[in-house]
């Protein structure tokens, strides 16, 4: 297992990790499927910004990533960020995500972030086992705040302080 900073290469693998989460499910809220040019850009923009966006390979195929975004676009915000990670099919339960978010937390911590959030769809107990494995604390829930596949879907937001 080897985690590192994506790059440009890495964006049709990222795509199709992604992919199946919008087309799929109600993980994501996005609605139509991403291509590899527009997965290219996400990661530009976020690396420009000074935060990470990582890849995990597992015998050098790409299994899982994640990333950090500016929690808010005002300046007052900007030691906090949301953060994601994102798993392949059939790779959930062998530490993946943990080794991703350990990763990425502490370089989030080495940039002097001071809050880590995490925006989970609901119901998703896996990615609620995730982020209180880690630590982060269940903090706001918002009922019906997004519609997809003919249903509403609520949001829960969990924060962890990060220095």
């Amino acid at each position: 297992m080897t985690i590192r900073d994506a790059t440009a290469h890495d964006a049709a693998a990222i795509a199709a990790i992604y992919n199946p989460y919008i087309l799929d499910s109600t993980i994501s809220f996005e609605e139509e499927a991403v291509t590899a040019e527009e997965m290219q850009t996400r990661i530009a923009g976020v690396q420009d910004g000074g935060l990470p966006w990582l890849v995990l390979e597992r015998d050098g195929v790409i299994v899982g990533y994640a990333y950090a975004t500016k929690w808010r676009v005002r300046h007052a915000y900007r030691h906090s960020v949301e953060t994601s990670v994102y798993l392949a099919r059939g790779q959930a339960g062998q530490g993946s995500g943990t080794a991703l978010y350990e990763d990425l937390l502490a370089r989030l911590r080495a940039a002097g972030c001071h809050m880590a959030i995490g925006g989970i769809a609901q119901p998703n107990p896996a990615s609620v086992a995730l982020h209180e494995k880690l630590g982060y604390k269940k903090v706001a829930h918002f009922s019906e705040v997004g519609f997809k596949f003919d249903r509403w879907i609520d949001v829960g937001y969990w924060e962890l302080k990060l220095g």
